[in-house]
């Protein structure tokens, strides 16, 4: 008996055709269900308790003064933020774990967010930056930080030596932050400890436009890419051989990825292990192993806000910040992948 070779669905429009993935999609759709849900419950927690129906009524203008303010003013902006930051860090782990091939290449690990927060800090405490001057602060940090652990490597972007060189540089950057808040005046060197632990306290409609307009602009490059980085795992050189411009694609795929953890790191602070879990949660669900790029970001907005509805009804009244819950959930993940990967002898 022969067995029917398994066939993926193609849709074709004109000149284009996509492959679709049944379980992919009902992946991408499930969390996007759970992303609303959990935006939903978080709009109702609170001192100031409302229902459902209450929420809806602010949104749409019906509700009550108080309420509005509250919804609109308050928690709305909350909780879109963290679902717009979540999703930029989501994408950006995707990238880079996808470019270097390694489950460890994450962000946080290989030390650009924490150039993006040098960077972020070094605006804030020595130029006296505000919004703006912050986000090009955690931008020009994070691309020297990639330049840094670029030279260190020596042309290579795979494998466990750029974990290992991005911890080492990671380690460094962790330093200077100390050394920056150290030498800064009381006051700002508090604000911006408290701003280095990551925290959705006191943001509003203005980051949440900021971060919204680099996902609109660096999502669709991502998308773009994906398809060529599921062919880089296959090697260079064959990679090569079916029509991907290798290192062009390895350029893009670090810009893209630097850009939105600069943003999302200017927008909230650093927030860790975000971007290291939602891509290999996202491939799970969704059954492949590529990128995901769609599935990563909307995991990584349901896993931010998620810490951040923990982090204040947790210990309540006590509120402990979104970064300071994803980094307790992350490490007790990190613990369990280094143990997968050291009893798989990677």
């Amino acid at each position: 008996m022969t067995a029917t070779p398994y066939r993926v669905p193609v849709l074709r429009a004109g000149g284009l055709s996509v492959r679709v993935r049944p379980r992919a999609v009902a992946a991408t759709l499930g969390l996007l269900a759970a992303a609303v849900v959990l935006g939903a419950l978080a709009m109702t927690l609170g001192d100031y308790q409302l229902s459902v129906g209450q929420v809806v009524g602010a949104l749409t203008g019906t509700g009550s003064r108080a309420q509005q303010y509250v919804v609109v003013d308050l928690r709305a902006p909350r909780v879109v933020l963290a679902l717009v930051v979540g999703a930029a860090l989501g994408v950006a782990g995707a990238l880079f774990q996808s470019l270097a091939r390694n489950d460890l290449a994450s962000p946080d690990l290989l030390g650009f967010t924490t150039g993006a927060a040098s960077g972020a800090l070094i605006a804030i405490l020595l130029a006296g930056g505000g919004s703006a001057g912050t986000t090009a602060g955690a931008l020009i940090g994070t691309v020297v930080t990639m330049l840094a652990v670029q030279a260190l490597l020596g042309g290579a972007t795979g494998g466990y030596r750029l974990v290992l060189v991005g911890i080492g540089v990671n380690a460094v950057l962790a330093a200077l932050n100390n050394v920056l808040i150290l030498r800064a005046d009381l006051p700002a060197a508090v604000a911006a400890q408290s701003w280095l632990v990551g925290t959705l306290n006191g943001r509003g409609w203005t980051e949440v436009l900021a971060t919204a307009i680099a996902l609109a602009v660096l999502v669709p490059v991502a998308v773009g890419v994906s398809g060529r980085l599921d062919l880089l795992g296959m090697g260079d050189l064959l990679a090569r051989g079916v029509g991907v411009t290798v290192g062009r694609t390895r350029v893009v795929t670090l810009l893209a990825g630097v850009a939105l953890v600069g943003v999302a790191t200017a927008a909230v602070g650093p927030v860790a292990f975000v971007a290291l879990a939602a891509p290999q949660l996202a491939r799970r669900l969704a059954g492949t192993t590529g990128p995901t790029v769609i599935a990563a970001g909307l995991m990584g907005g349901v896993l931010l806000l998620a810490g951040d509805v923990l982090g204040q009804r947790l210990v309540a009244p006590l509120q402990v910040p979104a970064g300071a819950m994803t980094a307790a959930i992350g490490g007790l993940y990190l613990v369990w992948l280094l143990a997968r990967e050291w009893r798989a002898g990677r």
